[in-house]
């Protein structure tokens, strides 16, 4: 939920910024008491500003009264650098991973200590996951994850070790001791695994995504635990992941020319 823009000093952007904040993966949809709430904006307020962001289509209105993003923020969105450079030439490599394997298959990027997924395939064998794309999820319980927070700064590393490791199923690593040794296996070994740490009844490997030195993104594939075959699952995502890489370096070049 955003900071309280209730108070006097509150500027309209930060006011816009807290309704629009106030959607997300779990809140897709909200009646204009639930927005204000969440905003922590007042209710006549939330209805004007409302209003305003209706007309201009950064949200539209459902068929029940409730609100959700709008068309013209998913046009923004698709803007954002992170999407046109990584998004773009990933995707073909993407493809060819789900192609050989018929995993789910994830591109993610690492936003303060959350996990954002920037893409996401699956078919109808694929084992159910809980990410979307866009999604938001800790960095401490997906494979993803893991591989960004290995490669994340020490200050992040250490934010997310001493905050309070939430559990979201009873496989979940919650002790510090225990994920910093993990990520430092992620580090000297080049991919990490999890079981049933995010959902039950998924398993998951994933491998960084470099451009030069710097890792830049992650790339996963989550299968039934049973199915987890690591070396042949890591080599198919560290081959997909350097295609991604040497694709991102050739752009970089390139504009630089």
């Amino acid at each position: 939920m955003a900071g309280n823009t209730s108070t006097p000093g509150a500027t309209v952007t930060s006011r816009v910024m807290a309704l629009l904040g106030a959607f997300d993966d779990a809140h897709r949809r909200l009646s204009l008491t639930e927005l204000a709430r969440r905003a922590e904006v007042p209710v006549p307020t939330a209805h004007r500003l409302v209003a305003e962001l209706v007309a201009h289509g950064a949200l539209s209105r459902a068929e029940d009264g409730r609100y959700e993003v709008g068309r013209r923020m998913w046009d923004l969105g698709l803007l954002a650098p992170v999407q046109l450079d990584l998004v773009e030439l990933a995707s073909p490599f993407l493809h060819d991973l789900y192609g050989a394997t018929f995993a789910t298959v994830h591109l993610a990027v690492r936003d303060g200590r959350e996990c954002l997924y920037l893409d996401r395939l699956r078919g109808h064998a694929s084992v159910p996951v809980v990410s979307t794309v866009g999604a938001r999820l800790p960095l401490h319980a997906t494979g993803v994850g893991k591989v960004l927070l290995a490669h994340a700064p020490a200050d992040v590393r250490e934010a997310v070790l001493t905050g309070g490791l939430r559990r979201v199923t009873s496989r979940t690593v919650v002790d510090p001791g225990t994920l910093a040794r993990q990520l430092e296996a992620v580090v000297r070994e080049g991919w990490a695994v999890t079981a049933e740490e995010m959902s039950l009844g998924t398993a998951s490997a994933a491998v960084p995504v470099r451009r030069g030195e710097d890792v830049v993104a992650a790339l996963g594939l989550v299968v039934p635990p049973r199915q987890l075959q690591r070396p042949r699952l890591v080599a198919a995502l560290q081959v997909a992941a350097q295609g991604i890489g040497r694709a991102l370096v050739s752009r970089e070049r390139a504009g630089g020319r």
